[in-house]
């Protein structure tokens, strides 16, 4: 068992994307490793305790990072803020627990090729779990691990980053069952097949039409540690401005032709002040957007006066055009929990991460923002790696995702690349182009087939501009979304009672 263990964990540090090496095949050992720990162990509950603690130290290895911002911005001390990414791994081990104990009975129950399709099914129904329990943290999902690697990533327009996810997990099954019958070799060919096969023919009839739209990412790279200070904002708005006149002077399409930019976006909370109050720095920017003639996206912190005298705070995305008389806006909805609103407040003995405000409360618009021809369905920090938050923004009308995020707080980390690898899977779920400027990097741009035509580095000044193409048309998987959402908790919840009722079946 010990050995399994180490092999899940390894499977998990390399498979999952990491700035060190990350080869994504490895995250098959994960579930391959639950699943002969589940098999092997000598009951139900060694099955869970088992794949229980697996889980557990392989989220610590993909979440150490948790430890960082907690210590770094949230004041605490580093022998509070190092168990931090424990206890988050000890809910995320719930999941595997779980798998771990069903895999158990199942395969007392079930014929090979049904164990691995109702291991599929339940990964996938856990990991959709994964993404309201507790708020939701849906952070390391199976499917994320092959975002490096378009080709197999696909099938996410047809069945969603959790169904593809579910397809390698019963992969790691059938792997883990390759020497009991023939049944788990022959669902692990179709699988291969289907999975190449498919992103092959997606994305060899790949095609776009319809106006290119120019986007211009600026990314600002301002010290998260000093944002908020007086002093520093008027040299972070001069910053900001520089660069937009740099990319408005510099911007290109994809094709090479040098054109103004027909939008400019600058990151999560890029203002360190109350835009909406046009002091003298909003009127700087402003003044841009109308002497430049370029809409403008920008993120800042908002607030609306209540009757009794209070405030309500949100993370806003505001979208400035020339010579327009009121703004357009989008508050985030699904909020970070310690980072912008903190839960149980007067229990725990400790603030949230962030300094600018109050406790943020969540927003209620999901219309798209309007400018020129696009429909821009706003994604705020991690909301991008909800497949429902952006499965909204498209059903409310949005032809291109816009993904604006603050990773500043990660440092040189492996979440920045978890985090990209996560909205590379919104995109291909969805069929749109994702423009996502962030402070401190990764900025990129990625297409509708979850491939990144251009990046930048991470800690530094970049301007990153690009051509996309607003899409109308809509996916597989966005149509049938919820059929498919009901459906992976049917198929699964209803093994999972047979199994727990069911006797188990003597094998000769």
């Amino acid at each position: 068992m010990p050995l399994l263990c180490l092999l899940a964990v390894v499977g998990a540090l390399l498979g999952y994307p990491n700035p060190w090496f990350h080869f994504p095949p490895a995250i098959l050992l994960f579930p391959l490793s639950l699943g002969l720990i589940a098999f092997r162990a000598g009951s139900p509950i060694r099955a869970f305790g088992w794949t229980y603690l697996t889980g557990v130290l392989a989220h610590c290895a993909c979440l150490y990072w948790v430890a960082g911002p907690v210590a770094e911005y949230g004041g605490l001390p580093w022998w509070l803020a190092l168990p931090c990414p424990i206890g988050v791994s000890l809910v995320m081990g719930l999941y595997n627990g779980v798998f771990g104990w069903a895999m158990h009975r199942g395969a007392r129950r079930l014929s090979p090729i049904f164990l691995c399709l109702f291991g599929g099914s339940l990964w996938a129904a856990l990991e959709q779990t994964g993404a309201w329990f507790l708020s939701g943290f849906p952070w390391v999902t199976l499917s994320t691990a092959f975002a490096d690697w378009p080709l197999l990533i696909q099938p996410a327009a047809l069945i969603g980053a959790y169904g593809l996810s579910g397809l390698f997990a019963a992969t790691g099954l059938a792997l883990a069952l390759w020497n009991t019958a023939r049944s788990p070799r022959i669902l692990l060919l179709f699988v291969a097949i289907f999975v190449v096969g498919f992103g092959a023919y997606r994305m060899a009839g790949f095609t776009q039409s319809g106006t290119g739209k120019t986007i211009a990412l600026i990314q600002g790279n301002i010290d998260q540690g000093h944002k908020w200070q007086a002093p520093y904002q008027i040299s972070t708005v001069k910053k900001y401005l520089d660069l937009s006149q740099k990319a408005l002077l510099e911007s290109s399409s994809s094709e090479g032709t040098t054109k103004s930019a027909d939008l400019v976006v600058w990151p999560e909370t890029a203002m360190p002040f109350y835009f909406q109050d046009a002091g003298v720095y909003g009127s700087q920017v402003v003044e841009f957007v109308n002497h430049k003639n370029v809409p403008l996206l920008l993120g800042s912190p908002a607030y609306r006066s209540n009757t009794d005298g209070s405030y309500t705070f949100f993370n806003r995305a505001f979208l400035l055009t020339p010579n327009a008389s009121t703004m357009q806006w989008y508050d985030k909805v699904h909020l970070v929990p310690f980072g912008e609103y903190v839960p149980l407040k007067d229990w725990l003995p400790f603030d949230k991460l962030t300094q600018e405000a109050g406790d943020y409360q969540p927003g209620t618009r999901l219309a798209p923002l309007k400018t020129d021809g696009m429909h821009l369905g706003v994604l705020i920090c991690y909301e991008a790696i909800f497949p429902g938050l952006a499965q909204d923004r498209v059903s409310h009308g949005a032809d291109i995702l816009i993904n604006i995020s603050n990773d500043a707080w990660f440092g040189r980390s492996s979440a920045p690349w978890q985090h990209l690898a996560q909205t590379q899977m919104r995109a291909v779920e969805q069929g749109r182009w994702i423009a996502r400027g962030t402070n401190t990097g990764i900025t990129a741009f990625i297409d509708p087939l979850g491939r990144i035509p251009a990046r930048t580095s991470l800690f530094s000044d970049q301007i990153l501009t690009w051509t996309v193409k607003p899409v109308q048309v809509t996916t597989m998987y966005h149509k049938i979304y919820a059929w498919l959402y009901w459906g992976i908790y049917a198929f699964s919840g209803l093994l999972l009672v047979w199994i727990a009722l069911s006797p188990a079946i003597r094998r000769s």
